[in-house]
């Protein structure tokens, strides 16, 4: 029997999925859940460490490991940048990972990881390509051609959160410049994830609110609220559009928690729309099959892509 291990790691809590390979599909065999150890880096480790020697045992052998990791690892130093995990930031997390776990290890980031697990048994399965398109605490994501994911030289294509939005996009609604934790100003994910959410609310006159409170809001007849979800539409929908137009996938899949919201799958169509030219269609904007569940998945799925690679 062949099998893998999943992980997926965020800021509060560090799941670990085990999973059976049987006939290319993936069984849960194991599953373990742990308050992520986000000061101590050593800590960290250890955890990691024992979580696979657990799984190890349930799955009764030594798997190879697939890990969905927040932030991005600089390709020239291999230092964890933009980390959620306080831990993580300037280390050499996988260096470090190999030498303690001494196996077949391969790394993303959680959000290219949700992109893989649903192009493979998820909303898009059997779909030629698509973009996982991941909007919640930021907004980052992946792209998929024929199940496979496709990372880049540096490993961070899908990272459509840190583009800058234009002045013809802040100007007509007289949004300034964000700071954002990467470094710059102006990244999408300033606006269309869902503290940007809050960030346009506050902008227009409204309270500090979360994203389910002013759609709420909106639904009872506030003008701020009904402004502000107009104009992350149509920030949300040009961001999708220059997607369109720069890889054309076949369907597009949202995750984290804004893809809660109902309302984006019936108006972002035709949001998008509006930023493209005639004759380009739009794909099909699509709920998650796995939701939160997929990162472990996806993880597992970065191991067997890579070792069958």
């Amino acid at each position: 029997m062949r099998g893998y291990h999943g992980i997926d790691i965020g800021g509060t809590k560090i799941e670990l999925v085990a999973f059976a390979d049987e006939n290319a599909r993936l069984r849960e065999v194991h599953r373990e859940r742990i308050a992520t150890p986000g000061t101590d880096f050593a800590e960290f480790i250890g955890a990691m460490q024992g979580l696979i020697e657990r799984a190890d045992a349930a799955l009764g052998l030594r798997a190879p490991v697939g890990i969905g990791l927040p932030g991005v690892i600089d390709s020239v130093t291999g230092r964890q940048l933009s980390s959620n995990v306080p831990a993580l930031n300037g280390r050499l997390v996988v260096q470090s990972l190999q030498d303690a776990l001494q196996r077949p290890l391969a790394v993303g980031n959680d959000c290219q990881c949700f992109a893989l697990s649903e192009a493979q048994g998820g909303a898009a399965d059997g779909v030629p390509t698509m973009f996982g398109a991941i909007i919640g605490t930021g907004a980052g994501g992946g792209y998929c051609v024929n199940g496979r994911l496709l990372r880049g030289s540096n490993g961070v294509a899908g990272e459509w959160g840190h583009w800058p939005l234009a002045a013809a996009q802040l100007e007509p609604y007289g949004l300034p410049l964000y700071d954002c934790p990467c470094g710059r100003r102006g990244c999408l994910e300033r606006y269309v994830s869902g503290p940007g959410m809050s960030n346009l609310h506050r902008h227009f006159g409204g309270g500090d609110e979360t994203p389910l409170s002013i759609v709420a809001r909106a639904q009872s007849g506030s003008a701020i609220a009904l402004q502000t979800l107009e104009v992350h539409l149509d920030l949300l929908g040009h961001a999708l559009a220059t997607l369109v137009l720069t890889l054309d996938p076949h369907a597009i899949v949202l995750g984290g928690g804004l893809s809660q919201l109902a309302h984006l799958y019936e108006k972002l169509p035709a949001a998008m729309s509006r930023h493209l030219f005639c004759g380009v269609r739009t794909p099909p904007v699509l709920p998650p099959a796995f939701g939160d569940a997929g990162g472990a998945r996806g993880a597992a799925l970065l191991a067997r892509q890579q070792l069958n690679d």
